[in-house]
């Protein structure tokens, strides 16, 4: 092959089994993959972060309902001394 006829030679006329054409096919698929990577991780994170408010917030829940059972029961205990 010449050099005016590899001047010739564009991507499109490169076969599959071309090593240029094979690794640039690789690298987007490497760059397609770490994406969905970035995504799975940016997903996650949001998760992660969505358990940690959730676990607060129950923990604040089981706080406040102990507090109304308390100011409940000691309603009724004024209600009584206040009926004698």
């Amino acid at each position: 092959m010449t050099h005016e006829n590899e001047s010739t030679i564009t991507n499109d006329d490169r076969g599959t089994g071309d090593l240029t054409y094979l690794i640039e096919m690789h690298q987007k698929e490497i760059w397609n993959w770490k994406q969905k990577e970035m995504e799975w991780i940016k997903t996650q994170n949001v998760l992660d972060g969505t358990k940690v408010i959730v676990g607060e917030l129950s923990a604040k829940i089981v706080d406040l309902k102990k507090e109304i059972d308390r100011l409940s029961e000691e309603n009724t205990n004024l209600k009584i001394i206040t009926n004698k």
